[in-house]
């Protein structure tokens, strides 16, 4: 008999929850297949099958926290007979022909949960692929049509999942996932912990747009399809602003300041079950096109819920890009233990005074959110207007001026 346990946490994780169990009492399994999803605040863990054989005993449910080492269930091993056999194979071709629907592990769940078929939903993302959003789209649609359109719609009105209609109007109650609980209580500790202030600036893209449009052919077929993107020049000129302004690449740590000798920079990415920061570590010494791989690589796993807790831990500044959704100005909050995170929003051309002309131009407005703890609002300013000087004059990060 094998014990199924939790695994060891880091130290910033006290616990987890069961998010999801894969499998059920006395079902036979493979070897590496999986059994269960434990949520934590910052990734999902997949517990997988130490070799083939049979779950004897759940001990924990969906739902339940569990600490580091925690028993979760009971395993047999053994080889899996011949009717248990085809039973595997049999699951695992449904599993297969049900993954060649593209979808995301959080569209896969709400849908599970709501009943949909995935075959139902049209997918709005990337060739075709079925976003959370689709399925939400899809479940607010059914509920449009009135609790009696279906069986399973009446089955939750049932088991509290809608909340029942006044009036014909609809209300859903959700549980809040513990990476947005988790982002809630961290955003609220950094306003009320940190004298929190934002300056913020203007930055011409034109030289940035130039280098993209006559380079990023040669670029993209030196460095095996690696697309130049605006991050990498943002990324190296953040880092070159920080070896200047320590402090801004500082942590307050009780009464002390911690300077980082280094440049961890953490982008802030999108992905299905939230907002989540992996980090580029020792960004100094990577080259614009290692940037751009580490973004990419980073984006597609935060789509698939497969970053760890090593790639989103640590980070002596962040980058927060809203203008990918549209972001004209905000305010992006502070990430602590961090004192600085710079905001990027949409690039929109706009008229200028250029040598007493007005001309149009590609601007973005920039943002830099600060904790006034450790930073002057003139450091701040110089920090900030820095980074517009490299942007806007990219040979001065290769000059060192």
């Amino acid at each position: 008999m094998i014990d199924i346990k939790a695994p060891t946490f880091p130290e910033s994780i006290a616990d987890g929850e069961i998010a999801t169990w894969h499998v059920q009492q006395g079902q036979t399994v493979r070897r590496d297949e999986v059994l269960v999803d434990i949520e934590t605040e910052k990734v999902v863990i997949e517990i997988v099958a130490p070799a083939d054989g049979k779950i004897v005993e759940l001990l924990k449910q969906e739902g339940d926290t569990v600490l580091a080492e925690e028993l979760l269930a009971r395993f047999e091993e053994g080889a899996v007979g011949t009717a248990e056999t085809s039973a595997a194979l049999e699951r695992v071709s449904e599993e297969t022909e049900d993954e060649e629907i593209s979808a995301s592990p959080a569209a896969r769940k709400i849908a599970e949960e709501h009943h949909l078929q995935m075959n139902e939903i049209k997918g709005t993302g990337k060739s075709g692929r079925i976003t959370k959003e689709d399925v939400l789209q899809s479940v607010a649609e059914l509920e449009l049509q009135g609790p009696d359109v279906s069986e399973p719609a009446q089955e939750r009105f049932a088991s509290g999942v809608l909340e029942a209609p006044t009036g014909g109007r609809i209300e859903r109650r959700v549980a809040m996932t513990r990476l947005r609980a988790s982002i809630a209580r961290r955003l609220v500790e950094a306003q009320q912990t940190a004298a929190m202030l934002t300056t913020f600036n203007e930055v011409d893209m034109q030289a940035i747009i130039d280098l993209r449009v006559r380079y990023k052919d040669d670029f993209e077929k030196a460095h095996n399809g690696t697309r130049l993107g605006f991050m990498s020049f943002f990324i190296r000129a953040c880092v070159e602003a920080l070896k200047r302004f320590p402090a801004v690449n500082a942590s307050i740590d009780g009464n002390d300041i911690v300077y980082h000798g280094y440049q961890d920079i953490g982008v802030a990415v999108g992905s299905p079950r939230g907002l989540v920061v992996p980090v580029l570590r020792e960004a100094d010494s990577l080259t614009l096109a290692e940037i751009e791989a580490q973004i990419r690589e980073y984006a597609i796993k935060a789509r698939e819920n497969k970053l760890s807790i090593d790639d989103m831990t640590g980070g002596t500044f962040t980058i927060s890009n809203g203008g990918v959704f549209g972001s004209l100005l905000s305010t992006p909050i502070l990430n602590p233990p961090q004192t600085g995170i710079l905001g990027m929003h949409k690039i929109q051309d706009r008229p200028v005074a250029i040598n007493g002309k007005v001309e149009i131009r590609p601007m973005m407005y920039l943002a830099l959110s600060y904790d006034h703890r450790l930073i002057d609002g003139q450091e701040a300013v110089r920090f900030l207007v820095t980074i517009k000087d490299f942007l806007e004059e990219p040979a001065r990060i290769l000059l060192d001026i």
